[in-house]
């Protein structure tokens, strides 16, 4: 196994567009050719577009782009910025008179950052398509994690940077990969040592108040903790699957999530993963959701490591210079 871009993938291409003031983003995973696509909805706060699609039952059998947003619901509008990128190029799903974009969506709550009347719309969610390609991906502060943020429990002046990271890992010509938009409530956690690498502050603003600990030490007061939570992202393969089984890469990739957010798929996360397939190689569909649940983990790490303070959030670099 070695590590490889997320955008060598064949047929996917990526694309961010924010707005750095105001701290929000978008970022499209485009697949033009077609992509069999699954998800899984683990959190109890989604925000979505598309998903009854993807149930293996229904019609449609394959999407063209997933899009990732800040903006709370707001942000949903982005998708229609794709729709029209793709329209314009003759892409989508035949129905005759036109063909239809299938553009899947999840969008993360950022409002508490920068400027909360600023969110991605269609203008922005066009611009992310303008701006995809196959080459490498950056990191931290762009796209979808432009304005997240991470360990609410004890309020937005406890809180840390999130971010955007990716992660691919290629097993001979299997290729898995991740992007991930990380805006938790709960901490992110390095699996290898149970270290909390960011999350809810202490008074010091240097040390961690352990998000888990802080809940169950009220477990009595039934809080209405901070809502504006959701780490959203998506898997992608070169692996030949159906949508029945996207849908259950999409479910493994979770594990990945749980492994290091501490706690994840809470009611006030809306936790969401999709999962697609390009269809250029023969694979085991358990080989592509360990990998897939892999690269989850390690994407969500990097996209902590690599942000950067934004509107006074300081990040995990901030807390790590020597």
């Amino acid at each position: 196994m070695k590590e490889t871009a997320f955008t060598d993938i064949e047929g996917i291409k990526v694309g961010h567009a924010q707005n750095m003031e105001a701290a929000t983003g978008c970022t499209a995973v485009l697949c033009e050719e077609g992509a069999a696509a699954g998800v899984d909805v683990r959190g109890g706060a989604p925000g979505t577009r598309e998903t009854d699609l993807l149930n293996p039952v229904n019609l449609v059998e394959k999407i063209h782009a997933a899009i990732i947003c800040g903006g709370s619901a707001f942000g949903l509008d982005a998708a229609s910025g794709v729709m029209q990128y793709l329209e314009e190029r003759g892409i989508g799903f035949d129905v005759q008179v036109t063909k239809v974009p299938i553009v899947c969506g999840a969008v993360l709550f950022d409002l508490a950052i920068g400027d909360p009347s600023v969110r991605p719309d269609k203008e922005m969610g066009y611009q992310a398509c303008l701006n995809a390609t196959n080459r490498e991906c950056p990191e931290g502060n762009v796209g979808a994690g432009t304005g997240a943020t991470v360990g609410k429990i004890l309020g937005m002046e406890r809180a840390m940077k999130g971010g955007l990271g990716v992660c691919c890992f290629q097993v001979g010509e299997l290729k898995v990969g991740a992007l991930v938009a990380v805006n938790c409530m709960g901490d992110v956690i390095e699996p290898a040592t149970g270290e909390i690498l960011a999350g809810a502050l202490s008074d010091n603003r240097r040390t961690f108040a352990d998000t888990e600990k802080v809940m169950m030490l009220e477990y009595a007061k039934q809080k209405n903790y901070f809502a504006g939570n959701t780490t959203v992202g998506v898997v992608a393969t070169n692996g030949s699957f159906n949508k029945a089984q996207m849908n259950k890469v999409a479910s493994m990739a979770h594990n990945g999530l749980g492994r290091v957010i501490r706690p994840a798929h809470s009611m006030v996360d809306g936790d969401t993963i999709f999962a697609l397939a390009t269809g250029k190689v023969e694979a085991d569909i358990n080989v592509a959701g360990l990998l897939a649940a892999r690269a989850v983990e390690r994407a969500i790490v990097r996209a902590v490591k690599q942000a950067s303070s934004l509107h006074g959030f300081i990040a995990y670099r901030d807390l790590n210079e020597h």
